[in-house]
């Protein structure tokens, strides 16, 4: 088998299988393990493919970015929003997330919801401007204008005066091995120190960041109340998950 022809065969089985173990790859196709190791390099330097310890999981496709991302799945995301929104009752103290989904999120609120709304994002407090009845906290920083966010020391700080009943948090990616995931460092650690303010956190996951994967942990699954998302309950990156079906 040619080379190109072996990075199509990983394309399709990472496609079908949701993952790549090199071991087990070389042995089936009766190569060495480092071929296989070099062929996951490369996929990986061409946005094929996140690689991890002894193989390569899918590429989350919400590490696009935002105008691309506002575009993607948006059915998926307004199914998403609309369970999410479902779950703040009168009286709550929300953090919400930025991002497309959460963006959508504030389109699915109840236009006689009484709560409170604290956010790092410009976009989804300019969104709520016009709820007559939500109150909105904005948390500055520096923007990191990939998702349109505040993060960074100022952000974090400012959020450790909140104490929320939950946060609808954003990830790129989904998996019961790679954890809950994102494309940069400092918007996990933000995403982290948001969590830590809230009694019960909610993931908001649209169809195509379920079985995929970023560079960076947000948090293990485990850590959060449930993961809101549409794609199938027997999904197998949704193994062990707790789900909240859209």
């Amino acid at each position: 088998m040619l080379a190109a022809e072996r990075r199509d065969f990983l394309l399709a089985r990472l496609e079908a299988d949701g993952k790549l173990v090199a071991k087990q790859l070389a042995t089936e196709l009766g190569v060495a393990e480092d071929s296989i190791r070099r062929d996951l390099r490369e996929m990986a330097a061409a946005g094929l493919c996140l690689r991890v310890y002894g193989g390569a999981l899918p590429v989350s496709p919400a590490v696009a970015d935002y105008a691309t991302r506002a575009t993607v799945a948006t059915s998926s995301k307004e199914r998403v929003a609309v369970a999410a929104a479902a779950l703040i009752r009168r009286g709550h103290t929300v953090l919400l997330d930025g991002g497309t989904t959460a963006l959508a999120v504030t389109a699915a609120l109840p236009p006689d919801l009484e709560a409170t709304i604290v956010t790092h994002s410009p976009t989804v407090a300019a969104a709520l401007v016009s709820h007559p009845c939500v109150d909105v906290y904005v948390l500055g920083g520096r923007l990191f204008k990939h998702s349109a966010v505040t993060c960074g020391a100022a952000a974090a700080e400012a959020a450790q005066g909140v104490t929320a009943d939950l946060f609808l948090l954003g990830v790129t990616g989904v998996h019961h091995e790679a954890g809950l995931t994102t494309g940069d460092p400092d918007e996990a650690a933000m995403k982290r120190t948001l969590a830590s303010r809230a009694a019960e956190t909610y993931v908001l996951a649209s169809s195509e960041k379920i079985g995929a994967a970023s560079p960076f942990l947000v948090l293990p699954p485990d850590r959060v109340t449930a993961i809101i998302t549409d794609a199938p309950p027997a999904h197998p990156a949704l193994t062990g998950l707790t789900v909240i079906p859209a």
